[in-house]
């Protein structure tokens, strides 16, 4: 069981609401620093080991930061991210480049500012190297195929879009070989949003063993061996989050069978997590609009699958709080709703809740990845502010609310000629 408290009160919500109005995301930064410290601690054995935060999850400068002191670095996929990494003063290896279908800008970027490229595809190969040049160290990405079952989110490995097959592996890595390159490293990741701890370690066993046949046939020797992310969070009170500390126990095993028992040299272990780092210790907090009542009960929000789009998306569980109603005995059945013009725009569907009026503080849990970055404007929409609650119960701004003279930034109204009727 997962006990789904909230990091504030009541009366402290009204606080922050008197300054900043609903809805808006809210980070708890000492949820945060802790878990990332635990993560770290609990693969101490790996010399070199780090996780590169995933940072498509939540891209905000003050959460790079603060991640980056507990000794992260960054996995990007696009030039907006890796500019984000730049700006926060991060280079060279503590930058990931793990893209698909990627243009050769991006990759230039990425190159000139020192970062890992990981690459997706056996033909992007030539394509990096006429149009930028090979870096020193390259990884690729591994698909295994039909060997390892994926989940819902990511889908079947067979079926997904991402990586190289075993064969273009072989392949590929020749290829680097001949065209001079001396550093290599390499990646899978086959799942998303994983309970199971145990998982984790028959991937490693499957990419551990790979590595060991690769280093045997070619004669390399690979620096590191990236597992991806996918490690999940506990979005409803009865799972159980990722025992950190059996996942690391189960990679250890399979290192020290396949790794060390093959007399291959020492390798670092990377993650690319960002899910568990950031999603539990992030919140959307709305306010009740309205009460509908026709064929079901509705509670209408300020905010909308525009600022939380993952129950709408995937059919996800959000748990939802209602602050100083925790003794309320009177239970309803709500479907509870934000106002775009799109009938999946719930973040629950028959959910029951303490009896709910207008004006009611709502808190939906653990919207700290793939919560405000999903984020759109269809409707007009505009996108909420991002809070940071610090260590010492302080709240910060670190990104305000769009505007209406955002939105309306990109568009030129005096372009076109008006037309006579």
């Amino acid at each position: 069981m997962t006990d789904k408290k909230l990091p504030f009160t009541k009366e402290t919500l009204e606080k922050i609401i008197e300054n900043y109005p609903t809805p808006f995301h809210i980070y708890d930064e000492k949820g945060m620093r802790s878990y990332a410290k635990r993560f770290v601690d609990a693969f101490s054995w790996n010399p070199g080991f780090k996780e590169y935060y995933a940072i498509k999850a939540a891209p905000n400068p003050y959460l790079m930061k603060i991640l980056r002191q507990e000794g992260f670095g960054i996995d990007c996929s696009s030039i907006a991210e890796l500019e984000l990494a730049e700006r926060v003063g991060m280079r060279g290896e503590e930058i990931m480049f793990t893209s698909n279908d990627t243009p050769a800008y991006e990759y230039q970027k990425a190159v000139a500012m020192g970062a890992i490229i990981n690459l997706d595809d056996i033909a992007h190969i030539q394509y990096l190297d006429e149009n930028i040049g090979l870096p020193e160290l390259v990884c690729f990405r591994y698909n295994p195929g039909a060997l390892k079952e994926g989940n819902a989110i990511i889908g079947h490995p067979e079926e997904a879009k991402y990586g190289f097959t075993r064969s273009q592996l072989f392949e590929g890595y020749q290829m680097l070989i001949d065209k001079g390159v001396k550093r290599f490293g390499i990646h899978t990741m086959v799942a998303s949003n994983e309970l199971d701890s145990d998982y984790f370690a028959g991937t490693a066993q499957i990419l551990f063993e790979l590595i060991a046949d690769l280093s045997k046939k070619l004669n390399i020797s690979f620096e590191f061996a990236n597992l991806g992310g996918g490690i999940g969070i506990p979005y409803k009170p009865d799972q159980k989050e990722v025992d950190l500390e059996r996942m690391s126990a189960g990679i250890k095993a399979n290192y020290d069978k396949y790794i060390l028992g093959n007399g291959l040299n020492p390798i670092k272990l990377y993650f690319e997590a960002g899910r568990a780092i950031t999603g539990p210790y992030g919140y959307l907090v709305s306010k009740v609009l309205h009460i509908k009542n026709t064929y079901k009960k509705y509670a209408g929000l300020d905010s909308s699958m525009a600022n939380l789009m993952r129950p709408a998306l995937y059919g996800s569980y959000h748990h939802i709080s209602v602050p100083g109603k925790e003794e309320v005995t009177t239970k309803i059945m709500y479907d509870v709703t934000g106002s775009l013009c799109e009938n999946n725009d719930k973040f629950a569907i028959n959910r029951v809740l303490p009896k709910l009026a207008s004006g009611d503080i709502i808190v939906i849990h653990d919207t700290g990845a793939h919560g405000h970055s999903m984020g759109f404007n269809y409707n007009g929409k505009l996108r909420s502010a991002e809070l940071l609650l610090r260590e010492d119960g302080a709240v910060i701004e670190i990104r305000r609310a769009e505007t209406l003279d955002d939105y309306f930034a990109t568009l030129d109204f005096g372009g076109v000629p008006d037309f006579k009727v």
